[in-house]
């Protein structure tokens, strides 16, 4: 039997990192445990991302915390849902330099710190700690809900752009920016990151919805994994923005399966981040992924996965436009009622 690990190259880079393959740990508590990490690493990880350390807990006091969270009510969607948890066992600023220390020590896949944040302020001063501390890049996971009527779509954007740009300023190691889908022009957005000096692009942050509870008539953090059904709109921008902006392009949210890791490379991206698959079927599934995924491209001619990467991106094809707009009308006319 032919060992397919030996004939076909894996290999991919990411933020000017070279990967043994694709498959990278998205950012999630599970990251909180050096063993995780380990484990992650030894299952086939080529890289993770570490949990988020958010601007709140930076710029509050721990035993603040509870407290601040209660009275505010400019903490983002993203940082509530995860804060009643950490105010029982809260990793504060040093806590997570030290994690950081600890899992360079541990593995030899890179380790991505990833900082949680919607204003400049001290967070971007920390940014250079995390380089200190040795993480090998950073993910600036911006997340931000603009719900002021008064504030316009120009200065939201100029917000994340001045934010990459102060980043910039601060550290040498490369970095990539986690952001949503909802801009009026996504690729324009794209491209103005690019500028500010971002390396790479995280598409997409997942919108957090919180549910009510009708019997306590509470708002109540509502977290629900993802499924396979959320690539499409991934697939979509990254393969909108390949070859139109310089930065690297990273699918999170709705990978779980070998071909899903190679629609997101056809597309564009030069990784497919995961988090949702493996805390459904644990850290091994990793494993059984890389695996799948040789297989895969041996049966369908792949040497590399650089050889499919963009190969189904926007400009593989010659009037895109043209391209995008039957493809509408043609979903829209293949349903019929029986």
């Amino acid at each position: 039997m032919i060992d397919l690990s030996k004939t076909i190259d894996l290999s991919t880079t990411y933020l000017g990192l070279k990967l043994k393959n694709p498959l990278v740990a998205s950012s999630s508590p599970m990251c909180e445990d050096v063993g995780n990490v380990r484990r992650l690493e030894d299952a086939g990880a080529s890289a993770v991302v570490l949990h988020s350390l958010f601007e709140e807990q930076i710029a509050i006091d721990n035993d603040e915390l509870d407290r601040y969270l209660r009275e505010s009510s400019d903490v983002s969607a993203e940082a509530t849902s995860h804060f009643p948890d950490l105010m029982h066992r809260v990793m504060g600023p040093e806590a997570y330099l030290a994690h950081i220390v600890k899992c360079k020590q541990a593995v030899k896949i890179p380790v991505i710190a990833s900082l949680n944040g919607t204003t400049p302020g001290g967070w971007l001063r920390f940014a250079k700690q995390m380089e200190q501390a040795g993480a090998d890049a950073l993910e600036l996971n911006i997340y931000h809900l603009p719900v002021d009527a008064d504030v316009p779509g120009e200065a939201v954007e100029q917000q994340y752009v001045d934010l990459v740009r102060s980043v910039r300023q601060e550290v040498s190691i490369p970095f990539a920016v986690k952001l949503g889908p909802y801009f009026s022009s996504m690729a324009n957005m794209a491209k103005k990151l690019d500028a500010a000096g971002a390396n790479g692009l995280v598409l997409f942050n997942r919108f957090y919805q919180p549910d009510y509870d009708l019997e306590s008539l509470e708002v109540v953090p509502n977290l629900i994994l993802s499924n396979s059904h959320e690539l499409l709109l991934r697939l979509h921008w990254i393969a909108v923005l390949y070859g139109n902006v310089k930065s690297d392009l990273a699918l999170t949210g709705g990978v779980h399966t070998a071909p899903d890791v190679v629609k997101a490379m056809m597309a564009g991206a030069k990784v497919a981040m995961m988090t949702s698959a493996l805390l459904k079927r644990g850290i091994s599934y990793l494993d059984t992924l890389t695996t799948e995924l040789l297989v895969w491209m041996g049966e369908h001619e792949y040497d590399s996965i650089r050889q499919m990467q963009g190969s189904m991106s926007r400009n593989a094809v010659p009037q895109p436009a043209a391209f995008e707009r039957a493809n509408y009308m043609k979903v829209l006319s293949s349903y019929a009622l029986r």
